[in-house]
């Protein structure tokens, strides 16, 4: 018979792990090895329990999923990765496949989709969530790419958040906050604060999870 895979779970929040665990569980083809809730855990359960597939979020704090992706897979190229987010802009997909991930999946997609992402993965085949997929298509003109720093901060001023304010909620010094709104006012060729506002305000959802 042909062994499971296994499967490590990396997300920094305690109960979406345990609910993963939930929505997996009693599948003869997975079985979930270990779990993680920041960078250096994983690197450790990776060592320790050799898993076939990582199911990372994006959105975790010091070091997100994507950069941690890249990391990982520089050290154990042989691991699948599938990104477990509640991000679908194009942004984030784009950075997460070329960190080497084999897939993005949302995180409120019916467990069968996880599942189906998993299996097709495995068999070497590259998954997309159907809504993210469609949403690509759809693109029109491509805009610059954005960092997930940049849209994370571009969310914040959505939401009408100072740089204090963001810099707070981050994680971040006030002067790394504006270097990056600079960056993304270069980006998007926005002249002032005030275009970069309005930029955030109408564009907003496409930064920010469900």
């Amino acid at each position: 018979m042909t062994e499971p895979t296994r499967v490590l779970l990396v997300d920094d929040h305690p109960l979406v792990r345990e609910g993963l665990k939930a929505r997996l569980a009693g599948l003869a083809s997975l079985v979930v090895v270990g779990e993680a809730g920041n960078a250096a855990e994983a690197f450790a359960v990776v060592d320790e329990t050799r898993p076939d597939l990582v199911l990372m979020d994006v959105g975790m704090k010091e070091v997100n999923g994507i950069e941690l992706t890249a990391e990982l897979l520089a050290r154990h190229p042989h691991l699948w990765v599938l990104m477990l987010s509640m991000y679908d802009n194009p942004e984030y997909v784009h950075r997460a496949l070329q960190a080497g991930a084999r897939g993005y999946v949302l995180k409120d997609a019916p467990s069968q989709e996880i599942i189906t992402a998993i299996e097709a993965i495995t068999e070497g085949h590259t998954f997309l969530s159907p809504s993210i997929s469609g949403r690509m298509s759809r693109a029109q003109t491509p805009r610059p790419l954005l960092s997930l720093r940049e849209c994370e901060i571009l969310a914040c001023i959505a939401k009408g958040l100072a740089s204090k304010q963001v810099a707070e909620e981050l994680g971040l010094s006030i002067r790394t906050v504006e270097t990056h709104r600079q960056n993304i006012k270069r980006k998007l060729k926005l002249e002032s604060q005030g275009e970069l506002i309005k930029y955030a305000v109408e564009r907003g959802r496409e930064f920010r999870g469900p």
